[in-house]
């Protein structure tokens, strides 16, 4: 059984194409510090089931990456795309500094170790306000 958590946000946030799928990047933090140790990659079709959304990501990181042969690479290929997303800054890629977002995430899924600033990556659906 799936659970579905629902969070809302306001800061930046990265919307980027990926392989037929409109993707959000923005992140979270953990505690109070404010160090965005939390990823949160979604995706943004208002259509789509949340867990039907953040499923897609994963399948999109197993099937684009041969090596990607489990969760850990996998969660390390999704992050990968989101950060190249935002540090390109290149058309259609669109970077929104201050918006409210509101994210269903339907998995949670904590690396190893830190990567690219991130101990966790969160997937679901994100809707922008």
């Amino acid at each position: 059984m799936s659970t579905t958590n629902e969070i809302k946000g306001r800061g930046r946030v990265t919307v980027f194409p990926l392989e037929g799928l409109t993707v959000a990047y923005t992140t979270q933090s953990s505690d109070e510090r404010g160090l965005g140790d939390i990823a949160v990659v979604a995706v943004t079709e208002p259509h789509t089931d949340a867990l039907a959304a953040g499923a897609a990501l994963w399948v999109l990181a197993r099937s684009a990456w041969e090596r990607a042969s489990n969760s850990q690479e996998q969660a390390r290929w999704i992050i990968t795309q989101a950060m190249r997303a935002r540090m390109i800054k290149a058309h259609p890629y669109e970077d929104l500094p201050d918006v409210e977002w509101t994210a269903e995430l339907t998995r949670h899924f904590r690396l190893d170790g830190l990567f690219a600033n991130h101990e966790i990556l969160t997937t679901g659906r994100l809707t922008l306000a």
